[in-house]
């Protein structure tokens, strides 16, 4: 286990802030070009953009915005992002996803979360994500955010509001009085059956989207995207994920329609693909464009997948090759999060051997879109070998499983993560100035 070299502090002022602050790029590993120094801690450039690292924090709803439809500040984020997510840029990790961000009041999860749909520069929304990017920036990350639409999940209470549930199940609806839409719930195909989720949870019964309304959000997402461009955003998430609006018309279980949204493959993966195509049109060339998904609802063994089908690792494959002529660089390979029957024994390497499979395909057909692994990875040795290639005794092997690392909860657990990491894998790497003095 090797010690942290700690660069030379440089005072200069961090641009773009309104009051004093150094300008500080920590995690960067100090000799990026040795053939020592891990992948993980290796440079990444995606289009016009250079992660410093392969470390990135994954998005984390907060449900810590205001709630109010009614207040001018609904859905913006406050201090407590720039303080949440500002610290995590501070201990070193090379890209800061913004949580779930909605492109319509109606696409929130909760009251409480954040959105990105107003209008003009002096909007709320606008002023209150430039805050966290111009702060974020100046700590020398990237930033990114997700962008999304709740569809049937939509109007919910806070986490710690909903009841632990050991048997039967509770809803977790937010009525009108909460601020909550129930009437407006929105889904590709409606009805009660489509209320439950897993965890034995209870949302409102939502009612089945038109085609004008489809195409409105998929309006809602370019322009939430031309928004975020405007506060100076490096990376757009797109969440086809996790049993939200995208994930449920990709997905048979929750998508029954007969139009050209429903029915085979090409039909249900139509909104993604027009949602894509949008945010890509609107935002620059030079921007990459991320999509996250779930590989598999892991549903296969279960009687759904005998009736309706499921959305499988397969069925992710095949729209993993759709991705290059997209625009798409690259994909987010989460899991699970929409049907109540979903089968999932979370292990360390439950996600990621996914992702690796994935990865196998998509080079093996000749294309290069990148791949990001999440989900239990809490050691620096097993972010290593993600991304750097090698077996649980560390014998390299020919591919790796992943091009980046995204971690929640461990960065809640351990915001030094990055520094404990680099100290683990022996990496000499920049430490902030406020900071350093702490990590010797």
């Amino acid at each position: 286990m090797g010690s942290i070299e700690f660069k030379s502090p440089q005072c200069d002022r961090a641009s773009g802030l309104p009051y004093f602050t150094p300008a500080n790029n920590p995690g960067a590993a100090l000799n990026p070009t040795d053939p020592n120094t891990p992948t993980l801690f290796r440079p990444l450039q995606i289009r016009d953009v250079t992660l410093k690292n392969r470390i990135i924090v994954a998005p984390m709803c907060m449900f810590s915005s205001e709630p109010d439809p009614a207040s001018s500040a609904v859905g913006a984020l406050t201090d407590f992002h720039v303080s949440h997510l500002g610290h995590l840029a501070s201990k070193g990790v090379g890209l800061v996803m913004i949580e779930a961000t909605a492109v319509q009041p109606t696409g929130r999860i909760s009251p409480q979360d954040s959105g990105l749909w107003q209008d003009g520069v002096d909007s709320a929304q606008l002023h209150g994500l430039r805050r966290v990017v111009d702060f974020v920036h100046s700590q020398g990350a990237k930033v990114g955010i997700q962008l999304s639409h709740a569809g049937r999940k939509g109007s919910t209470v806070a986490p710690w509001l909903t009841p632990k549930v050991r048997k039967g199940r509770a809803s977790v609806k937010a009525d009108e009085d909460a601020y909550g839409w129930p009437a407006d719930v929105i889904a590709p195909t409606g009805g009660d059956e489509y209320k439950w989720a897993p965890g034995n949870i209870q949302f409102c019964a939502p009612r089945e989207l038109s085609i004008p309304e489809i195409q409105g959000i998929v309006q809602g997402f370019a322009r939430s995207a031309k928004i975020a461009v405007q506060a100076g955003v490096d990376i757009i998430e797109v969440h086809g994920a996790h049993g939200y609006l995208l994930h449920q018309f990709l997905s048979p279980v929750t998508n029954r329609r007969t139009d050209k949204y429903g029915g085979c493959f090409e039909n249900r993966t139509r909104m993604l693909r027009e949602v894509v195509t949008a945010v890509r049109s609107t935002i620059p060339l030079g921007m990459p464009l991320f999509l996250r998904i779930s590989a598999t609802e892991w549903l296969e063994t279960h009687p759904v997948a005998a009736e309706t089908g499921s959305w499988d690792v397969s069925s992710s494959i095949q729209l993993a090759k759709l991705l290059p002529d997209l625009g798409v660089d690259l994909l987010d390979v989460s899991s699970g999060g929409n049907h109540e029957a979903q089968q999932i024994q979370p292990h360390s390497r439950y996600q990621v051997e996914i992702a690796g499979q994935i990865r196998r395909e998509i080079r093996s057909s000749g294309q290069s879109t990148l791949v990001g692994a999440v989900g239990l990875i809490r050691e620096a040795e097993v972010a290593r070998d993600i991304v750097q290639g090698a077996d649980e005794l560390g014998s390299f092997i020919k591919e790796p499983e992943a091009d980046v690392v995204l971690m929640a909860r461990q960065f809640l657990r351990e915001p030094n993560w990055v520094f404990a990491a680099a100290k683990k894998l022996d990496v000499p790497v920049s430490l902030s100035c406020q900071f350093g003095r702490g990590l010797l």
